[in-house]
């Protein structure tokens, strides 16, 4: 597998997890469509999705 194909199976892991998410906690997703109206509330959650993120680019690469 290229490079190009394990960054697409991971966006798409991501994007089912996301979804998973979602459909199983229905709570969470009223939270964050308040959070979008009121986004003092939901910096952490941003912050938080940031750091998932990183870690799941940033920490997965081998340094040269």
């Amino acid at each position: 597998m290229n490079r190009r194909s394990i960054t697409i199976i991971r966006i798409v892991v991501l994007i089912a997890v996301i979804g998973g998410l979602v459909m199983l906690f229905p709570r969470a997703l009223a939270f964050v469509e308040m959070g979008a109206r009121e986004i003092r509330y939901l910096w952490w959650l941003i912050l938080l999705a940031a750091i998932g993120i990183w870690l799941i680019w940033g920490m997965g690469e081998k340094k040269k």
